[in-house]
């Protein structure tokens, strides 16, 4: 099909209505599969096999991950649940890409959204990366952290045992009359990367004044960049957080809650 603007952001409103209706079915639905095939085709036909929305929504699971303790009498009625609220909240991500899909096409023509495919292998290592951050990092941190370089060793384990290729505190970028360094960068996927920690009030807008720093330089010598910010309960609208940056194509914000 051939997508102009408006059809696009016509077929964006109907799957966020559609959303809604699926989640109250299952993964193993044939609404759910006609709605995941839908939306999958949709995306990339849009916004190209590059973009962040199409990598992010592929990299959603739609059920639990990894290892995880039940206590409960009905073992399986309770793995249900689990997987059911996995599901729900997976849906409830799909929506908050469709929504960023309509801010994109609501400030740029159809041809300006779409961003090429990448390789494979490069897609499946930012995926990677992206799902590290959003389903591992939190499980790895025991108590509630103090200094942002604990997060930044977690996360650096998490890459070490994934087995993916990277730098750590690389390169040193001059601008202006300070050096940048980021705290992780990836050259294969043209990436870099910090990690960052929000464990008092005041420090919300102190990482938001960074990231705008941030971003100006980096792009200088990468081509994406990436924000992992931990958050011990200081960040109480993540929605608004995030839009300050939803101008940004080639920016990826994570917020992991403790």
């Amino acid at each position: 099909m051939a997508w102009t603007k408006r059809t696009a952001i016509k077929e964006l409103r109907a799957l966020i209505k559609e959303t809604h209706s699926v989640a109250k079915h299952s993964m193993e639905s044939p609404k759910f599969v006609r709605w995941y095939l839908r939306t999958t085709t949709f995306l990339e036909e849009v916004f190209g096999g590059s973009s962040m929305l199409v990598l992010m929504f592929r990299a959603l699971r739609f059920q639990v991950t990894g290892s995880f303790v039940i206590e409960a009498w009905d073992l399986q009625e309770a793995l249900d649940e689990r997987h059911h609220a996995a599901f729900v909240d997976d849906l409830n991500r799909s929506i908050g890409i469709f929504q960023a899909g309509l801010d994109k096409l609501s400030r740029k023509s159809i041809a300006d959204v779409y961003q090429g495919k990448n390789t494979p292998r490069e897609s499946s290592t930012l995926i990677r990366i992206i799902t590290l951050a959003e389903r591992k990092l939190r499980k790895t941190i025991r108590n509630v952290p103090q200094k942002e370089k604990d997060i930044q060793d977690a996360f650096e384990n998490l890459l070490i045992g994934a087995d993916i290729p990277y730098r750590r505190e690389h390169p040193h970028i001059p601008y202006s009359s300070k050096e940048y360094i980021p705290d992780f960068s990836f050259e294969r996927i043209d990436l870099a990367l910090d990690v960052k920690l929000c464990a008092k009030d005041s420090r919300e807008k102190e990482i938001i004044a960074e990231i705008n720093d941030d971003i100006m330089t980096y792009k200088a010598k990468f081509g994406n960049v990436a924000f992992v910010i931990y958050d011990v309960g200081m960040i109480r609208d993540v929605d608004r957080f995030t839009s300050e940056f939803s101008n940004r194509d080639d920016v990826l914000i994570t917020i992991v809650k403790h």
